[in-house]
């Protein structure tokens, strides 16, 4: 899950949560609803616009989590897990934790949402037809949410990657080259260009007096160039990593402790000391767990003398943990689904190393430095 964010629930096993900035778009949508267009175009009691609006704008925030949920569905029939699920102010984000493995494969998912909401928009238009007046409240939600989701899906076919539509641009590319990088390299590029031209449309209308709307749309392009990039960088750092085994990035020297230390003494001696963030914590050659940082954290200060490590560690047997031989990708990988910094690498039962990820960030940096 992400960090900040209100957890609703689990959907197959998938969190599903609100990023603070959501709220600001939903009394967005269900104000602009609820004083402009139902009032526009409906004549209804003052009151039925609020509540139809805000059922409205409930309803489509369900219809991105459905669009999401799309994605979700295939990438875990796939074997791919997904994270979490989070709404924020500029729709919804399926964390889906690695790359698909083959084109067909990244073609299917980038294809699940904007089928769903193609779905969505079929059933609320066959509601529409059926309710027999359009000026009742039912239709007319039923109307707004058939169009928003045949927008939606139209949207995201748009061919600027990290969108579905550029998703599915790389997978053709991908499958045609056979070459997952320059594939991503080039719908990055196109996915930069419609970017920036959201943002000239955005600017446009703005200057054209129409300056809530340009901005919206400004800020949107601004977030798919930023996402563009971002999205190319990670495809670049995981085929970095994946000829790289973990034995060439673990620490050696992680300072061992025992479990009878307090947090206190823990504190004091060697996170201030040494600026280390994880411990393996040992009692006569055999490791009985790990402590961190964020198990540190959860212990109350004032129980920091009268804690020992031991009480507040996370035991070997409930450790992640990877292999030498392991290569760095999917050690990268482990640690993002996971939600964890750093995993023991452990060989015939035995803690060898640790990583975390500046452990990582580090390795990139010397590899670069040496021009590799």
């Amino acid at each position: 899950m992400v960090r900040n964010a209100l957890k609703l629930g689990r959907i197959w096993g998938i969190e599903i949560g609100l990023d603070y900035s959501w709220f600001i778009v939903f009394a967005l949508v269900s104000w602009m609803l609820a004083t402009h267009y139902f009032p526009m175009n409906y004549r209804w009691p003052s009151a039925t616009y609020w509540i139809v609006g805000l059922g409205t704008s409930l309803l489509f925030f369900g219809s991105v989590v459905a669009h999401e949920l799309g994605h979700s569905w295939v990438a875990l029939r796939q074997g791919i897990p997904v994270r979490a699920i989070t709404l924020f102010i500029f729709g919804g984000v399926a964390q889906i934790t690695r790359e698909p493995k083959k084109p067909l494969d990244e073609f299917f998912i980038a294809l699940a949402g904007p089928v769903v909401s193609l779905t969505l928009a079929a059933l609320f238009g066959g509601l529409w037809l059926i309710t027999g007046s359009p000026s009742q409240p039912l239709a007319a939600l039923a109307l707004w949410l058939g169009g928003i989701n045949l927008t939606l899906a139209v949207f995201n076919m748009v061919p600027g990657f990290p969108l579905d539509g550029g998703r599915v641009l790389r997978s053709v590319i991908w499958a045609l080259t056979g070459n997952f990088r320059r594939a991503t390299g080039i719908a990055s590029s196109v996915g930069r260009a419609v970017a920036y031209g959201f943002m000239l449309w955005g600017v446009w209308m703005a200057l054209s007096g129409n300056l809530i709307n340009g901005l919206w749309i400004g800020f949107i392009g601004l977030f798919l160039e930023n996402a563009a990039v971002r999205n190319y960088e990670q495809a670049a750092l995981s085929e970095t990593l994946a000829g790289v085994k973990a034995r060439e990035a673990m620490l050696l020297d992680c300072p061992k402790i025992p479990p009878t230390l307090t947090i206190e003494q823990l504190v004091n001696d060697y996170i201030l000391r040494t600026t280390r963030r994880c411990f393996p914590v040992t009692d006569n050659g055999t490791v009985w767990g790990l402590i961190t940082l964020s198990d540190v954290t959860k212990v109350p200060r004032e129980r920091w003398a009268v804690t020992t490590v031991g009480q507040a560690m996370t035991p070997f047997e409930q450790l992640k943990r990877v292999s030498p031989d392991d290569s760095l990708s999917s050690v990268l990988e482990l640690m993002t689904t996971e939600d964890i910094n750093q995993v023991p690498v452990v060989e015939n039962g035995q803690l060898v190393g640790m990583i975390a990820r500046d452990n990582i960030l580090l390795f990139l940096k010397l590899r670069t430095d040496r021009g590799a």
